[in-house]
């Protein structure tokens, strides 16, 4: 039933798109109109990632380039060294702002879309992602390093993706790519940002927004875990303790 209502759903946005190209008021050489399969991607217990549909319609030939950046957090990074024959932290480094996720998703490769520069200014792909330090803690060498080890960090838990996703383009008018946000993924407000791009350079742009939010009892146990933590843990030993009453309880019957 829930899928039969998406499908009816995808059919009147598709139409809608198309009415809105060919209205006189907007035909014009760079429209570009997107939309989302849904705004809102809600956490509930079991929560394993899901995919949002992006679509959107254009008119006239280009390339679209597709960006989802999480909302902006301060980041610790901390380095590992060996002492005596063990593995520590010996040294961090604190990033204002730096996106929770970010992926990237586009109808050619970046390199045949734009120059680099144009990429650097958009921020397009993880080189061009700006995540800068103030240059009283680190020098330039030293911050690149300290931004190569965020970026590795995040990408060993999926929320920055290296691989760009594929933009499906049909009649040079329609478009639309599967955006995947991972099972851990940060709450908080996301934007999808949609470049048009002719002669590799940008000719429009629209910016959607998703909000990732935990739900039920997800949402229960996630807020009462950071609003009471010293409560929290006290209850998650007390149900560990209880469980192994039980089982030694079950052990010794049998």
């Amino acid at each position: 039933m829930r899928r039969g209502r998406a499908v009816c759903h995808l059919g009147l946005s598709t139409a809608w798109l198309l009415l809105a190209l060919s209205s006189p008021a907007r035909a014009t050489s760079d429209v570009l109109v997107v939309d989302l399969s849904q705004e809102t991607v809600a956490i509930t217990t079991g929560f394993a990632g899901t995919d949002v549909l992006l679509f959107g319609a254009m008119e006239g030939k280009g390339d679209v380039v597709v960006i989802v950046r999480g909302p902006d957090r301060p980041v610790v990074v901390r380095r590992k060294s060996r002492v005596l024959g063990v593995w520590v932290n010996t040294a961090k480094m604190t990033f204002e702002r730096a996106p929770s996720f970010y992926a990237i998703a586009s109808s050619r490769p970046l390199a045949e879309i734009a120059q680099e520069t144009v990429l650097a200014r958009e921020q397009m792909g993880l080189d061009h992602l700006r995540l800068d330090l103030p240059r009283a803690k680190a020098s330039e060498n030293v911050a690149a390093e300290w931004r190569a080890g965020l970026i590795r960090n995040h990408q060993r838990l999926g929320l920055y993706r290296s691989e760009i996703r594929p933009i499906t383009i049909q009649f040079d008018r329609l478009f639309r790519a599967e955006l995947t946000l991972p099972a851990n993924v940060s709450t908080g407000k996301y934007q999808v940002q949609v470049y048009l791009f002719r002669d590799g350079r940008v000719v429009s742009a629209r910016i959607r927004g998703l909000e990732v939010e935990r739900i039920g009892a997800e949402a229960v146990i996630y807020d009462f875990a950071y609003q009471k933590s010293a409560l929290y843990g006290l209850i998650a030993i007390l149900v560990a303790l209880m469980a192994g009453w039980v089982a030694h309880l079950a052990f010794r019957k049998a």
